[in-house]
């Protein structure tokens, strides 16, 4: 009784939630980092393809950036002075690329068979619809006769 008293005391009693979901966190953090330890780097790496390979290095590389950012908060020193905010700008500016990529790769693309298909469809008038041949036949024989009846007759 007496420890938790004095770990009550260490600290505001404002804060307890804020510390209660930092260490939730920080567990969180550590069972994913136990989990990625666990394999090899060259194991992980050939399961994935180069998309992957280079969404997991990035989500590594932000998440050591990030840590070390938290680390020199808790020592005092503006991380905004620091280098590491240039670095952690440098990974976003890759993580934007990657995403543009993953973007461009689920975006729709158009298929110009099927979309003549649907636009012949659905221009379709069922009145003036003939067979192919047939339809290509009258309209060559009334523009013969047209012509042949406009123009007189040469002897």
């Amino acid at each position: 009784m007496a420890a938790e008293s004095r770990s009550l005391e260490d600290y505001p009693y404002e804060i307890d939630e804020q510390l209660t979901t930092f260490d939730s966190s920080v567990n969180a953090v550590k069972t994913m980092l136990e989990k990625l330890m666990s394999m090899s780097r060259n194991d992980q790496l050939e399961k994935l393809d180069p998309l992957d390979q280079a969404k997991l290095d990035l989500m590594s590389v932000y998440t050591l950036n990030s840590l070390f950012w938290m680390y020199l908060v808790t020592q005092g020193i503006n991380p905004r002075e620091h280098g590491i905010k240039q670095e952690l700008e440098r990974i976003r500016t890759y993580m934007n690329r990657v995403k543009e990529i993953t973007d461009k790769k689920k975006a729709a693309r158009l298929d110009k068979g099927a979309a003549s298909r649907f636009l012949r469809n659905a221009l379709f008038d069922p009145e003036s619809k003939q067979p192919k041949k047939a339809a290509s036949k009258k309209p060559a024989d009334a523009t013969s006769d047209i012509s042949n009846a406009k123009r007189p007759k040469q002897s």
